[in-house]
């Protein structure tokens, strides 16, 4: 099938499948007398694994390692399960991570007025590096 084809059977665009194929995440296709690329069912079957494994999350380096491991067949699967946990073990730092950043500005915006004045603290967090603001007093100036 043509990359058009195999883009459809695997949910994976065309410019991707040519990238993948660019970094060697895939091996170059078969070339049609006419010089198209030409895709097996090996090859869609490779580039869903691909797809599931972009749509956990997984890096380019991981999926490398992932597809050496689903293509020795000598491997075990306590390997593969440590590749999965420590991918889970980076999950669970970069969403903690975004949970503190998320704490962060609503912080930030529960300190800001929202109204017609130019002073945020929001901005001037940003500006400053600052995880917090100083509450307001009742006279609209920081405490």
């Amino acid at each position: 099938m043509n990359i058009g084809e195999a883009a459809k059977a695997s949910s994976v665009s065309a410019k991707m499948i040519r990238y993948y194929e660019q970094i060697g995440l895939i091996p170059a296709a078969d070339r049609t007398e006419s010089g198209y690329r030409a895709y097996s069912q090996a090859d869609i079957h490779r580039l869903r694994f691909i797809r599931r494994a972009r749509d956990l999350g997984f890096q380019v380096a991981e999926i490398t390692d992932l597809l050496g491991l689903w293509n020795d067949t000598s491997r075990h699967s306590a390997d593969v399960k440590q590749l999965a946990e420590q991918h889970i073990a980076d999950l669970e730092q970069r969403i903690e991570s975004m949970r503190q950043m998320a704490d962060t500005l609503k912080s930030l915006i529960s300190c800001c007025a929202g109204d017609e004045r130019p002073e945020c603290p929001i901005r001037s967090a940003a500006a400053t590096g600052a995880r917090s603001c100083r509450t307001r007093s009742p006279r609209g100036s920081h405490s």
